[in-house]
């Protein structure tokens, strides 16, 4: 099949072969974050159970842990894409790595701040240092020099090269993070999910918690296409495939 050839991913790696499929699928993303979401929010809110030790304030884990996941998985693929630029400096894997790093710092934010809106009732304090909340807190400052380095280098070559390495270097931190419950003495919880075994979370808990996972996944991909297409658009605004497009649209 032509999809598993070299030449087939090194011409989709191109970003006039790339647009195309940026373009139709952001709409499709769009509407699967929006469906997913909401039926992920009422799962969360309406049909999962009150638990019986924490009551309510358990429920902002339905946004808290998909974040988490999503800032330490963007990260890792953004880590990818910096490298395959890296290595093989194709312009599409620069623009999706730089695409990818507002979003993973967002959700990395969010997953910090909604952890201290559900600590101060569990733990009785927003922040403590615990190993897991510190290597993650390293996680967004990583990302914002991830994003700082790119925009402070004028030569876009040698922007993508200096963040790509510190990316690399930024991916022992992931591990870290992951196995810091094990690692360390931590207040914070171990996962109630994992790939070896079954969830230890009732049913319409691991539901909402899939859903939710979800949408922030089709999120991310919707606002990194929409970000790669107008800087496709930008960078290659004199090409004449690019002027056909802008012409059509007009």
């Amino acid at each position: 099949m032509r999809i598993f050839t070299k030449a087939y991913w090194l011409q989709l790696s191109s970003p006039k072969a790339f647009y195309p499929i940026a373009d139709k699928s952001i709409p499709w993303l769009i509407a699967a974050t929006i469906l997913l979401s909401l039926v992920g929010l009422y799962y969360a809110f309406i049909i999962a159970p009150i638990d019986y030790q924490q009551g309510n304030s358990y429920r902002i884990m339905f946004i808290h842990v998909p974040a988490a996941w999503m800032g330490m998985w963007i990260y890792v693929v953004m880590c990818a894409y910096a490298v395959i630029g890296l290595v093989w400096n194709t312009k599409l894997s620069n623009m999706m790595a730089a695409a990818l790093a507002p979003t993973g710092a967002l959700f990395t934010f969010l997953a910090l701040w909604t952890g201290a809106l559900w600590g101060k009732p569990t733990w009785g304090a927003y922040w403590v240092w615990d190993a897991r909340l510190t290597s993650f807190l390293i996680l967004l400052f990583l990302y914002f020099g991830f994003m700082s380095l790119r925009a402070a280098i004028d030569d876009p070559r040698r922007a993508s090269r200096a963040s790509a390495l510190l990316a690399l270097v930024g991916i022992v931190n992931i591990p870290i993070i992951y196995f810091s419950v094990k690692w360390w003495n931590t207040l914070h919880q171990g996962a109630s999910i994992t790939l070896d075994k079954a969830p230890t979370m009732e049913s319409s808990m691991f539901t909402a918690m899939m859903l939710m996972t979800l949408a922030f996944f089709t999120y991310t991909f919707a606002v990194a296409f929409m970000r790669v297409r107008n800087e496709i658009l930008e960078k290659e605004k004199n090409s004449a495939w690019v002027n056909e497009i802008v012409g059509s649209d007009k």
